[in-house]
């Protein structure tokens, strides 16, 4: 639960802000002086603070200077008259999240502060790294040993307490946000505001308001003064998430920034020096983006003074155990179930998943086997998985082909084995008996883990051999898969 202050001398002021804010997920706390509001701030640590600039004969600056000190972290929003707007304008420049005139418009008021409360979560919530503890499963966690994650954990490791810009890459679902996070809870900047802006999310003239703020009059609807994102980040850390979606004209501007580390907000005439670490995020593929020229060359190279390639849940299986079990105590958290394990085949079975939605398409399998399974662990009948036709899912992302290749084994043409050995042979390269068995060796693999619904136990009994020797077989297959889609399909298609 967040906590928010309210600190002014008018007690009308007080009641009415904690009565119009507080919640069952939000405890409101009320001073009428600094010396009770720094009370406040030292035994409850509250993370949002509505600020009015007179307390009295008091100055509401010099608290917000003591508040800061004690905790550079709390986002504080100011209350002014119209006769000190200015001056709530300069409180900006010390990194003030918002400021609200009087009277108070109570809907602005709301969303404020509820703006300020999803910034709460992203600074607060733990994006950490390393193994899971039995006392903290309702944090984020980077979960993984194998080489992928164990590179990206190494890399946040380096890259956190430089002061550069980072562009984190990776399909959608990826955990791309979460990687975000974690480098900025190891940054030098980890102890001022950390703010997330989905740049898909807005239309060209409203994601420039988001970000740079406007004056009133700037546009149509523009009545109030508007502190932009980058104002309210001052010192510390702005996520662009879909960056990749950033309008041409907010490009141009958001590369300025970049370049003089000034803005100006729409409608505005004086430009406003912001200190800002920029990380940015994309599902899409940036230089392709660039080659078409819809995304600016000189800002992709600002942006990715460091890139960090978050590799699909389809190419770390071997993670897919560790994170199951760890989305699993969390949801038991979350929805009060109470399975303590999960069974063998229902993990092979995840691990024989394609995951086109990688880890967010894993969150929602597990949750729903978890709202339907009745007993102590999670059997693989309580795993629901979507198979899509066109991405060898039945087949399994260990047993992966690449997209040149068989599609669905068990609708193989099987007389094309010979047209196939026939064109190996008529090519003359000297390796047609190895290129022949390898092809039929996959083809009966595949079969056989059709036939098994994916559990690879289950095809290992069909075919005779061992877990591992299928393991092995399986792995082979993925990689001779990768290297003909990096190539290009050739004869060995069917």
């Amino acid at each position: 639960m967040e906590k928010l202050l309210v600190v002014d001398d008018e007690l009308h002021i007080r009641t009415t802000i904690e009565a119009v804010l507080r919640s069952s997920d939000l405890q409101v706390l009320t001073a009428a002086d600094p010396v009770e509001a720094e009370r406040l701030m030292a035994e409850e640590s509250p993370q949002i603070v509505l600020l009015d600039i007179r307390i009295g004969t008091a100055s509401g600056l010099q608290l917000f200077s003591a508040l800061r000190r004690r905790n550079p972290r709390v986002l504080v929003i100011f209350i002014t008259g119209h006769g000190s707007a200015e001056t709530a304008i300069e409180t900006m420049k010390l990194g003030a999240f918002d400021y609200l005139l009087k009277p108070l418009d109570l809907d602005r008021l709301q969303a404020s502060v509820e703006q300020a409360r999803q910034t709460c979560r992203q600074m607060y919530a733990p994006a950490a790294l390393g193994m899971l503890a039995s006392d903290d499963v309702g944090s984020d966690r980077l979960i993984g040993n194998g080489p992928g994650m164990q590179s990206i954990c190494r890399m946040i490791g380096r890259v956190a307490l430089q002061d550069v810009n980072v562009l984190i890459l990776g399909e959608s679902g990826s955990g791309k946000d979460l990687i975000a996070r974690a480098v900025y809870q190891h940054s030098r900047r980890s102890q001022m505001p950390f703010v997330r802006v989905n740049c898909s999310a807005f239309s060209e003239v409203l994601l420039e308001s988001e970000l740079f703020g406007h004056e009133p009059g700037a546009f149509a609807g523009a009545e109030h003064r508007r502190i932009g994102r980058l104002e309210q980040c001052h010192g510390g850390t702005l996520y662009l998430e879909d960056v990749a979606d950033l309008p041409k004209s907010t490009q141009a501007k958001l590369l300025r920034f970049l370049q003089d580390g000034e803005i100006q907000r729409l409608g505005g005439l004086e430009p406003l020096k912001v200190d800002v670490r920029i990380l940015a995020s994309s599902s899409r593929n940036l230089e392709h983006l660039l080659g078409e020229g819809k995304f600016r060359q000189d800002l992709y190279y600002r942006l990715r003074d460091v890139t960090i390639q978050v590799p699909p849940l389809r190419e770390r299986l071997e993670d897919i155990p560790e994170l199951a079990h760890y989305l699993m105590f969390r949801f038991n958290q979350q929805l009060g179930t109470a399975a303590s394990s999960i069974a063998p085949e229902a993990i092979e079975k995840l691990q024989a998943h394609r995951w086109p939605g990688n880890i967010r398409e894993l969150q929602g399998v597990l949750r729903d086997a978890l709202v339907i399974s009745t007993g102590a662990a999670l059997l693989p009948e309580n795993i629901a998985l979507e198979l899509r036709p066109d991405a060898d899912d039945s087949l399994g992302a260990s047993a992966g082909t690449g997209a040149g290749t068989v599609a669905m084994a068990a609708d193989a043409d099987w007389s094309a084995v010979g047209r196939f050995a026939a064109e190996v042979l008529e090519e003359g390269r000297g390796d047609g008996y190895r290129r022949i068995i390898q092809h039929f060796d996959r083809l009966v693999i595949l079969q056989a883990m059709n036939l098994a619904g994916g559990l690879q136990s289950r095809a290992a009994d069909l075919l005779g051999l061992s877990r591992p020797t299928l393991r092995l077989k399986l792995r082979s297959i993925l990689a001779q898969g990768s290297a003909e889609e990096a190539q290009g399909a050739g004869p060995s298609d069917v």
